[in-house]
């Protein structure tokens, strides 16, 4: 008996297994009904070919005014940024106008601070103002460094609001003047004098006193390339960045030849790659060259262009594109990239050569 006792409930637990096993294997074979899967709530959508930054004065109390476009009769019209190709580097800022984009530009003056205006394609001019509690304040070029011209709203009594264009998600660049010549008229745009084109750039922390920043070239393998200029026998001169009063925004990149520096820029080209070169006041043209250790010399392109901005290249023997970038002796960088301000194929002439874009070095943005 005692036996049997035990086995007693060994036995009920094996037939209940048994009775379960059953029980899935009869059931378990029976497939459920399909249904559908649901949609997904968020799709990756492609990356819009352009997108429009608004145009705010930002008030010491850290709100935000709006900028805008007045003509004559006191209507009000958008001005935004325009970001195009994903870049945010150089972007165009314009005045809307019955959906035509017209240029904000400041103008050649002789007042103490520089008129910014939006010039129609009739040559008729509009104020630019910001609009704050029923005034309206004169928005001008303030001061100038270097290239760059510091564009602020003008307060009651005389306080200074910097302007901004603001991404939809929040990102902040500096509306600023650019400069890409040196005389006082940059251009005539429809009958009117220029001063300085109005561009929208990211933000970039000054760097001291420091003046001249190295080009160099960035292999993939972590090391610099030196980039230099060579003349038709050989002879090897440096590339610099120059920054100009602290700023970083937008630093001028010259060949040093002797106590002279001559402008570096893209050559107007029918070819897939443009060419980098450095122009002499009488007109001669210098490679622009990246040296390796081993003798080679790699050229140095404008291989793909976003918008305003066209990347530069070194190009290496197997013909993998190395960055090419400004380095400061504190250790900041910089991208070296051409920078148009004119949707035309030719930017203009230096030196009797038609140049298709500058060569600028500009802070790195994401």
């Amino acid at each position: 008996m005692k036996k049997a006792t035990f086995f007693k409930p060994i036995f009920r637990q094996v037939a209940l297994g048994a009775l379960t096993g059953f029980l899935f294997f009869l059931f378990g074979c029976t497939e459920p009904p399909r249904t559908e899967a649901p949609a997904a709530v968020v799709q990756e959508a492609p990356e819009p070919d352009e997108v429009v930054w608004h145009i705010k004065a930002v008030h010491p109390e850290g709100r935000f005014i709006d900028v805008k476009a007045l003509d004559a009769d006191g209507n009000i019209y958008d001005i935004k940024a325009f970001q195009e190709g994903g870049q945010h580097q150089v972007m165009d800022v314009k005045a809307l106008f019955d959906g035509k984009k017209m240029p904000v530009k400041i103008l050649v003056s002789e007042d103490t601070y520089a008129p910014v205006k939006a010039i129609g394609e009739d040559g008729t001019i509009y104020d630019i103002k910001a609009l704050l509690e029923g005034e309206r304040l004169d928005v001008k070029g303030v001061r100038r460094a270097g290239n760059i011209i510091d564009i602020k709203a003008i307060g009651k009594a005389g306080e200074f609001y910097g302007v901004k264009a603001i991404s939809p998600e929040g990102q902040l660049n500096d509306v600023k003047g650019v400069k890409m010549e040196e005389g006082d008229l940059e251009a005539t745009l429809h009958g009117v004098a220029v001063h300085a084109h109005i561009k929208a750039l990211p933000q970039a922390e000054g760097a001291g006193d420091i003046s001249t920043w190295h080009v160099k070239a960035i292999h993939p393998e972590g090391r610099t390339l030196d980039v230099k200029a060579l003349d038709a026998d050989g002879n090897i001169y440096d590339v610099k960045a120059l920054q100009d009063t602290g700023q970083r925004q937008l630093m001028d990149v010259k060949a040093l030849f002797g106590g002279e520096k001559y402008p570096v820029k893209i050559l107007v080209s029918e070819a897939a790659l443009a060419p980098v070169k450095a122009l002499g006041p009488d007109g001669t043209i210098y490679d622009i060259k990246a040296l390796t250790p081993d003798g080679a010399r790699l050229d140095v392109k404008g291989v793909r262009q976003a918008g305003n901005i066209i990347d530069i290249k070194a190009i290496g023997p197997d013909g993998t594109y190395y960055g090419v970038k400004a380095l400061s002796p504190a250790g900041l960088l910089n991208d070296l990239k051409g920078v148009k301000m004119s949707a035309d194929t030719r930017e203009g002439t230096v030196n009797g050569v038609d140049v298709h874009a500058h060569v600028k070095a500009l802070p790195q943005a994401f």
